[in-house]
């Protein structure tokens, strides 16, 4: 029988659950990780005996109300709780960040308004993984487009409470997959090839996450980097958002460096200044400038569409 948790979550003040959700899901495109009409956060996890199916709102400023779907033991609802809190980085404390961008006149407005927004965190290393590749080199909307189309293809929704979240595919299923199906849903052939040596690389052993956490963040990019289609700027993501290392910053980032124009106008901050200062919080400018577009673009909040 299956156990319906209901459960208080306490967050690390300031904390902004649609903010820290729109820098997760980039657009409201995104069919895996949901947002509803009334803001409940909604998102499958695997890995589990039954996926479990976890709704997310923030009723008060120092707490998350959780909802768990489809536990079929107490122990599996304390594994996925303790997903949900990893995923929506409810424990981390950016005070150094927030002090540090006072003395940067350009970026301290955005920071004003995004106060609250916490670095999120993929549930797995394959799905940080799987983001970084798809979204190298193509524009936010395209690259949404290609990775929600894999989802589809490989992937059956999930039915819960006025949401049908889809599950990314795991390491299995995308080894399981036909090219012609991957690349018919836009993997182009250096993608699709670096994914399925990182597909390998997980199902061997030979990249795991423990070893990762283990490693400082410049070992980390290294032992990434020793996959073939996997860069400096795909290693960088892949530890931003795979694991949360607020010490890395993706250099060379075309939307990155229009994204600074953007908030800061032409010609742009001294970047190499604004990383110094920020010191080992800077990977939260990349989710600030983010932020900044998808403002700009109405999508903070946004329910999600089908």
């Amino acid at each position: 029988m299956a156990v319906r948790g209901e459960l208080e979550m306490p967050v690390v003040a300031p904390y902004r659950l649609d903010l820290t959700v729109a820098v997760l899901r980039r657009l409201s495109t995104n069919i895996v990780d949901t947002l509803t009409a009334d803001g409940h956060y909604v998102r499958v996890f695997s890995g589990f005996s039954h996926p479990i199916v976890a709704r997310v709102k923030q009723e008060r400023a120092e707490a998350l109300a959780v909802t768990l779907e489809g536990c079929r033991y107490m122990s599996e609802c304390s594994r996925a709780l303790d997903l949900v809190g990893r995923t929506l980085g409810v424990d981390r404390d950016l005070s150094f960040f927030n002090a540090a961008s006072e003395s940067l006149a350009w970026l301290r407005p955005l920071v004003h308004r995004m106060r609250g927004v916490k670095p999120p965190r993929y549930p797995t290393l394959w799905e940080a993984c799987v983001n970084a590749v798809v979204f190298q080199q193509v524009s936010l909307v395209a690259a949404s487009a290609i990775l929600r189309r894999v989802v589809t293809a490989l992937s059956t929704p999930v039915m819960a409470q006025s949401a049908t979240p889809s599950e990314l595919p795991g390491v299995e299923t995308f080894q399981a997959a036909p090219d012609g199906v991957l690349r018919a849903a836009g993997l182009s052939e250096n993608k699709l090839a670096t994914l399925r040596r990182i597909a390998d690389a997980l199902a061997s052993g030979a990249l795991d996450e423990a070893t990762l956490q283990r490693c400082s963040s410049n070992e980390a990019l290294a032992l990434l980097r020793g996959i073939k289609g996997v860069g400096p700027w795909t290693a960088t993501l892949i530890l931003l958002r795979g694991l949360a290392r607020l010490d890395v910053f993706p250099m060379n980032d075309t939307s990155v460096a229009s994204n600074l124009v953007f908030v800061a106008g032409s010609p742009p901050p001294d970047l190499e200044q604004a990383l110094s200062v920020l010191g080992p919080q800077r990977g939260m400018l990349y989710y600030h400038l983010l932020l900044a577009r998808l403002e700009a673009r109405g999508e903070i909040g946004r329910a999600s569409r089908g």
